[in-house]
């Protein structure tokens, strides 16, 4: 895909720090739970931070979000309360699942983030449902719906391909290939050389994009977005990015080739938007550094208010659950 200009250095800048925040939120709460202050475990999208951020930055508070067992991106790329998540990884009630959710299951419907699926493809039959819903009530919105390259290979993906297509649903598939699934090296488990080339079987365009490039990643989502939005139905978006850390916090990615990750990391999307910005706007450097302190002071605030909040009581566990039977 051809790179256009960047954004105004204000959207610009807007942008970076939303990347820059992912990462930071990323590494902060990895350390908080090596330390054992937070439950559960979390599987991380430092690395994918690009791909969020440009696919969701010009979709409205109206528009939908489906994610993965890797949503901390996508939740607050989509305007989920920085608090609200980090009291969630710390299992409070003033999380924005209260306390339900926990590090895979993030979200928050008042900002179109559908609390997010572990299940590998979970989220795109979802997707699909509330695509179909949009269209039913004719009300102008779109979804976007992200997954990895290993549900590409699910049952649910060309299921929800296929019925997005011949519907012709405003859905945006988000594909964001880091081309391991799990320690699975995407080659060994599809023949084709893009995960966009199976678009072309569902009738819908496919794009293969730098997804490292938060801005080039906008640029794609603009395209797409625009044509869901305009009754032209789904596409297939493939975001070529990679993860920094492995699978999941216990995995030390003895399975990737140090070639492999040294060429990846040197081109890492928080990397890549700075130094877009300087090119395009030289004078931008202090900027950009506020924007890394503003970043940190948040972070800061968001533990201490996470660590302030109440826990859930025992009781708790028993609300929202369905009993079945008489």
């Amino acid at each position: 895909m051809k790179i256009k200009p960047l954004p105004p250095l204000t959207e610009a800048l807007g942008m970076y720090e939303k990347v820059r925040l992912i990462r930071r939120y990323e590494e902060r709460i990895y350390y908080l739970f090596l330390e054992g202050v937070m439950p559960g475990t979390i599987h991380q999208s430092h690395g994918q931070e690009a791909c969020a951020v440009g696919m969701l930055n010009h979709l409205g508070v109206e528009d939908y979000m489906t994610s993965t067992h890797r949503p901390a991106g996508h939740c607050l790329a989509k305007g989920v309360d920085l608090n609200a998540m980090m009291a969630e990884m710390f299992a409070k009630t003033t999380g924005c699942c209260k306390a339900y959710g926990g590090a895979m299951h993030t979200g928050d419907l008042a900002v179109g983030a559908v609390p997010a699926i572990a299940i590998v493809g979970g989220g795109m039959p979802l997707a699909v449902g509330i695509g179909l819903s949009c269209k039913m009530r004719k009300t102008q919105n779109v979804v976007v719906c992200f997954f990895g390259d290993g549900a590409s290979n699910e049952g649910a993906f060309h299921e929800s391909l296929n019925a997005a297509s011949i519907w012709d649903l405003p859905v945006v598939f988000a594909c964001e290939n880091n081309l391991y699934g799990a320690s699975t090296p995407v080659g060994k488990v599809m023949k084709v050389l893009n995960v966009a080339d199976r678009a072309a079987a569902y009738g819908m365009p496919g794009m293969i994009v730098d997804g490292n490039d938060v801005f080039a990643v906008q640029v794609a989502a603009d395209e797409a977005v625009a044509r869901a939005r305009g009754g032209g139905g789904p596409t297939l978006v493939e975001l070529k990015t990679y993860r920094i850390g492995g699978h999941s916090r216990n995995d030390a990615c003895g399975y990737r080739p140090k070639e492999e990750a040294a060429k990846w990391l040197k081109r890492e999307p928080v990397k890549i938007a700075r130094e877009r910005i300087l090119e395009t706007y030289p004078k931008a450097a202090a900027q950009l550094d506020d924007c890394d302190q503003r970043v940190e002071a948040q972070l800061d605030a968001a533990i201490a208010f996470a660590k302030a909040s109440p826990d859930p009581k025992p009781e708790d566990g028993l609300k929202h659950v369905y009993f079945g039977g008489n």
